[in-house]
């Protein structure tokens, strides 16, 4: 009972974090692609939001700590700088699809890389899970789809790479409200640094304010704290493979709200993906669960 209960927790906890990151491409392709507010003062706000609605959240929760910043990390901060950095740059030349794919991408393979490096043993059935995910994630950005711009894909490519880092790290919380507070708090110096750097050139209107106000309070600050709640559940591997179901909500956000083409390419891909990503999690808690490098 307990374990089919920490399986329903994941799931639901999984779900929301995925939709978060989602929302996060829709409301960023939103601001910058509509030129509602320039990239710099996106990530400005966005993380200086964030650290308001975990603050409030945190107060409202009752959460007691000793003193400030005794959770999180400055690594795990400057990942997550870096990360919403790269990610609002990447999005002024990207569409949100192909923001979302090139991020999930690096960061599947981040991921997996550095899980393989620190000695963790994959079962054939999580290898073929990832190799099918992921060939559907290239046969999506195969060249019938319209290329990204090259600084497009480096800028979204390091943002993945340090959000698989900011993921890994996120495994090893032991609060996760506390310790995704305590990382946006850390990031408050760089974002001033960012924010004097930028300021002569910035342009913004009110509309871009909100969209990087929900972006940075609900999106990111809400939706990363159920991401570490998520991380409880999912081996490193699985944590990289589901968010690559990312492209696919963000691509349909992006129908929705922006009204950007969905393709049929786009939906045998999904399903590509959804395939490798169910054998992996089926492979974990049904199948494979009495060997000991799963438990």
């Amino acid at each position: 009972m307990d374990s089919n209960h920490s399986v329903v927790k994941t799931i639901f906890y999984t779900s929301l974090a995925l939709l978060a990151f989602a929302a996060n491409s829709v409301l960023c392709r939103l601001a910058l692609g509509a030129g509602a507010i320039d990239a710099a003062s996106f990530t400005v706000i966005r993380l200086l939001s964030g650290v308001i609605i975990l603050l409030v959240i945190i107060k409202m929760a009752n959460h007691k700590t000793s003193s400030p910043l005794q959770n999180g990390s400055w690594f795990a901060s400057l990942m997550l700088f870096l990360y919403a950095t790269a990610f609002s740059f990447a999005y002024i030349t990207l569409d949100t699809a192909t923001g979302a794919l090139i991020l999930f991408g690096s960061v599947q393979i981040t991921m997996v890389l550095l899980s393989l490096i620190s000695g963790n043993r994959l079962h054939i059935s999580e290898w073929l899970g990832v190799f099918i995910a992921f060939a559907g994630f290239v046969y999506l950005m195969l060249p019938e789809i319209t290329m990204p711009s090259i600084n497009g894909f480096l800028l979204m490519s390091l943002a993945g790479i340090a959000w698989g880092i900011y993921t890994l790290i996120g495994r090893g919380a032991n609060n996760p409200l506390i310790d995704t507070g305590d990382n946006f708090i850390r990031t408050i110096p760089l974002v001033l640094i960012l924010l004097v750097i930028t300021v002569k050139n910035a342009n913004y209107s009110s509309e871009g304010i909100l969209l990087a106000v929900l972006s940075g309070g609900i999106a990111s600050g809400m939706g990363y704290t159920v991401w570490y709640l998520a991380l409880r559940g999912l081996s490193a591997t699985q944590a990289a493979a589901v968010q690559l179901l990312v492209p696919v909500i963000a691509a349909l956000g992006g129908v929705i709200f922006i009204s950007e083409t969905i393709t049929l390419r786009l939906m045998v891909s999904a399903s590509i993906m959804l395939g490798g990503i169910f054998l992996m999690i089926l492979g974990r808690y049904k199948f494979f669960s009495k060997y000991k490098f799963f438990k």
